[in-house]
């Protein structure tokens, strides 16, 4: 028989990040504040997308940003002329925003003027999908240059979701994205998520979306 303890370290962190999260979304439903974990690769149009659901609720919904990067504060800025408050959280390097993080930007960002707190996390689709950030709902967006076989490529992102837009949809002509095909994979995996195409750019689908957060926040509120 072996002398030494074998730690997992991978479980155990994950167990203590579980508690945190939990802990912050009972907090955060006594504040009356609806978190949204935004995910998606670089590139997926993330930002365009937040910043087009900030001018279409801003005066119906009170809306917070935190804006999640290695190291860059040009999201925060572009969200922040929105016109929306927005704090920029700096990953040092990390990959992924777990519990801890996500409330250190909560508590810098504020709660008693958001009912919506919008957690726009580093473009990965790797580490993100493993941490729960304390967020209510998980949404992810997918754009049609990257292709429908993401799915099959990161499962674990699209089954930790809630909602996936797929982004882009005015640029289908010119890609070899199979919109249904990409649905049926993501529903293998997650048959309860939502799947809304969208065009950040256009506007086209972006009411489907903007329903669903209307949905989500007065639920979550009431």
């Amino acid at each position: 028989m072996s002398d030494f303890k074998v730690i997992e370290i991978k479980k155990n962190v994950l167990e203590d990040n579980d508690r945190e999260a939990d802990a912050l979304r009972r907090e955060l439903k006594e504040r009356g504040t609806f978190l949204l974990n935004l995910m998606s690769s670089p590139g997926s149009g993330k930002t365009t997308t937040l910043v087009r659901t900030i001018e279409a609720l801003k005066e119906e919904i009170r809306i917070g940003v935190m804006e999640a990067d290695i190291d860059s504060d040009v999201d925060a800025d572009t969200v922040a002329k929105a016109g929306v408050k927005t704090v920029q959280i700096h990953t040092g390097g990390m990959c992924h925003l777990d519990a801890d993080m996500t409330r250190q930007g909560i508590d810098s960002l504020g709660t008693e003027d958001v009912e919506l707190a919008v957690l726009e996390n580093v473009g990965n689709l790797v580490c993100p999908a493993e941490f729960d950030t304390g967020a209510v709902k998980n949404a992810m967006i997918l754009s049609v240059p990257e292709g429908d076989d993401k799915p099959l490529k990161y499962p674990l992102m699209f089954s930790v979701c809630d909602v996936l837009l797929i982004n882009k949809i005015d640029v289908l002509p010119y890609f070899d994205f199979d919109i249904e095909a990409c649905s049926e994979r993501v529903k293998k995996l997650n048959p309860d998520i939502r799947i809304i195409p969208i065009s950040s750019r256009t506007g086209e689908g972006m009411e489907a979306w903007y329903e669903w957060l209307r949905t989500e926040v007065k639920n979550w509120n009431e």
